[in-house]
């Protein structure tokens, strides 16, 4: 079996971050929910889209230090080196920031990446469609990532699972043909199922 993974959202957690940098660079109140999504809503409430991508590419080059693995996802790697299913970090990722310093995002990932010990394969794709080519050349079984546009991106081959990361129970209401799931432990129990199947 072979698994592909998103990288931004659904290996790293970002969350606690952009609300310190948030805070550290005066952009956000100390009182804001915490959460990627609160800042980037609260940014865009207030015009502030400039700021909100400046931030984005800030934190993506230069404070990836400061982000954790999703509670799990380094037993989920584990299990599958253990029952010999091959893992491949797939993700769609511009080299620099849309704007501000010319950060290398790639190198910023990947230092990350090896910082944390994950040994997986990683592909930085430019565009989406250029990861679906990735994940379908790959003939992965599973693709998992945070974003339900992205899984209902036209071009994936029909073998392909799709499992949706959704740590905030975001899209429960959505209909779709996605597994959702939670936490990685749900993920490791659908990977499960699906070598039985």
């Amino acid at each position: 079996m072979r698994i592909g993974i998103d990288f931004d959202n659904t290996i790293i957690c970002y969350d606690r971050v952009f609300n310190s940098v948030g805070i550290e660079k005066g952009l956000v109140p100390e009182s804001l929910e915490t959460g990627k999504g609160f800042v980037r809503d609260y940014l865009r409430q207030h015009d502030r889209e400039k700021e909100w991508i400046w931030l984005q590419g800030y934190v993506y080059g230069t404070r990836l230090a400061d982000a954790q693995p999703y509670e799990g996802v380094k037993e989920f790697f584990d299990y599958c080196a253990l029952e010999h299913i091959e893992c491949f970090i797939i993700s769609h990722k511009t080299v620099y920031p849309y704007s501000g310093q010319k950060y290398n995002l790639h190198d910023a990932a990947r230092t990350w990446l090896e910082e944390q010990d994950f040994k997986a394969e990683t592909f930085f794709e430019l565009t989406k469609e250029d990861k679906v080519k990735r994940i379908n050349n790959l003939e992965c079984d599973i693709f998992i990532d945070d974003l339900p546009e992205f899984l209902s991106f036209p071009g994936f081959c029909n073998r392909v699972a799709k499992i949706l990361f959704d740590p905030l129970n975001q899209y429960s209401g959505m209909k779709d043909d996605f597994i959702h799931a939670g936490t990685w432990k749900e993920i490791i129990l659908t990977v499960q199922r699906h070598c039985r199947s």
